[in-house]
């Protein structure tokens, strides 16, 4: 330690305290000219003013802080404004539901509020020029103060906005749900009229004209037209249902083509069938004759004068059909597919009917040469299906249900009359068979009816 650490300490003041003037005036005459001059009012103001001078660069900190802080909250609104928009213009795209409808009018409500809290936040920067050199104390706390109540409400709306669009989270799901089927269903559109429209070619290629198909799927044009213009102008859920209805209808329009080849060479295998069947039953009818013939040899008129016009309705009949088949044959040449389908249809019911009464002349004659030969074959049979009935009437009864009773007491009679009714000399044979046929009719309704009610009994007891 030198001799002057070791000095009182008052000594030393006084020392630096007389010499400490001098110093400072010889450094500034060695000081340059215009230095001299630029330090002379900070010399004359003493040290106070340096003192000032660090506060208001803490206070302009301050400020920048707190415009920098507000700059920031008007980014993060204007961003989740932004984000709002675009599921706003998600869900009214999508949705024209009354919700839907409000949340867009809410939407508007915010962005009012958001202008004014933005042109405050703006009116607020403009107003305070944190890079003047000559911004006093108080010009720098009213910047402050304005600059964090500016981000204050930037920050109070943004949270609102927030919490308001968190509250469209089920309309928004909804509306992304239809967003993400539309491309997939406009996809399947095209698809679906691009294979119709192959199908279609590959029947022409095989000589079939297709021309009600060619018709429908030229229809779907302008659909496709309307898909191709997109969802901003006729709407999410119009152009869904636009696309899967185009799917449906050239779906259909595609299975119709590919059957067409088959449906073509079913149709002329019919025309072959049904010739060749018209041209049996035409042989069949020229044996009538001789059946009625005998028929009327051996049995009263009861038994065969409803078969006396047989030959000529089969006749009759067999003419309209070839009538029917050689327009069949017309429309089938021309392709008109549903006419060829519907004149066969025709052709087929007529060859039915005529050959149920051609049968029926021959079934007749053998029917009743068995009943005549042996009646009690008939009779047993029949005797048996009435007691049959009867014994399931009984059966866990002491008495029978009048309801069944009276119909098989009837049915009973009503074959001993039938019986009764073969004495003498031209039984009617047929009457006696539609009769027997009557009497098992009735048992086997009975037979029904107890069953029936019986299996509902034991439904509802159990």
């Amino acid at each position: 330690m030198t001799a002057t650490d070791t000095q009182p300490h008052e000594q030393r003041e006084r020392r630096r305290g007389r010499g400490g003037p001098l110093r400072d005036v010889v450094g500034l005459v060695l000081l340059p000219l215009p230095l001299l001059v630029a330090m002379r009012p900070m010399s004359f103001a003493g040290g106070g003013t340096r003192r000032w001078f660090g506060r208001g660069e803490s206070q302009r900190a301050d400020a920048q802080a707190a415009k920098d802080a507000a700059a920031a909250a008007f980014y993060e609104l204007d961003t989740a404004h932004r984000d709002l928009r675009i599921s706003i213009e998600t869900i009214t795209a999508v949705d024209h539901s009354p919700p839907a409808r409000k949340a867009a009018e809410e939407y508007e409500g915010f962005g009012r509020r958001i202008d004014e809290v933005s042109q405050r936040y703006i009116t607020a920067v403009d107003s305070h020029d944190l890079d003047r050199d000559d911004l006093d104390g108080a010009a720098v706390a009213r910047a402050r103060a304005d600059l964090t109540r500016a981000k204050e409400e930037l920050d109070r709306v943004r949270g609102e906005l927030e919490r308001f669009a968190q509250g469209l989270g089920p309309l928004l799901r909804t509306a992304e749900t239809q967003l993400a089927r539309l491309a997939p269903a406009v996809e399947r559109a095209r698809q679906a009229l691009l294979g119709a429209s192959n199908a279609l070619d590959a029947v022409r290629a095989q000589g079939l004209r297709a021309d009600d198909l060619a018709t429908r799927l030229a229809a779907l044009g302008p659909e496709l037209t309307k898909l191709n213009q997109g969802a901003g102008q006729h709407g999410v859920p119009e152009t869904i249902q636009r696309a899967d209805d185009v799917v449906r209808r050239a779906e259909d329009v595609r299975a119709e083509a590919e059957r067409l080849p088959g449906r073509a060479a079913e149709i002329d295998k019919r025309l072959v069938s049904l010739r060749t069947r018209a041209q049996a039953i035409t042989t069949r009818a020229g044996k009538v004759d001789p059946v009625l013939s005998e028929l009327r040899r051996r049995y009263s008129a009861a038994c065969w004068q409803d078969l006396q016009q047989v030959p000529e309705q089969a006749a009759r009949s067999v003419r309209q059909a070839e009538v029917k088949l050689r327009e069949a044959q017309q429309a089938r040449d021309e392709q008109r597919w549903a006419d060829a389908t519907s004149l066969l249809a025709t052709v087929r019911a007529l060859l039915d009917g005529t050959d149920e009464a051609v049968s029926a002349a021959s079934d007749r004659l053998q029917r009743l040469d068995a009943v005549s030969f042996d009646r009690q074959k008939e009779v047993e049979r029949t005797r048996f299906a009435v007691r049959d009935a009867q014994r399931l009437a009984m059966s866990g009864r002491s008495t029978p249900d009048p309801r069944h009773a009276g119909p098989l007491d009837e049915a009973v009679a009503r074959l001993d009359r039938a019986v009764a009714g073969l004495e003498g000399r031209h039984p009617d044979w047929w009457h006696f068979l539609t009769e027997t046929e009557a009497v098992r009719e009735t048992a086997a309704r009975v037979v029904q009816e107890i069953r029936g009610s019986r299996g509902g009994a034991g439904a509802g007891g159990g």
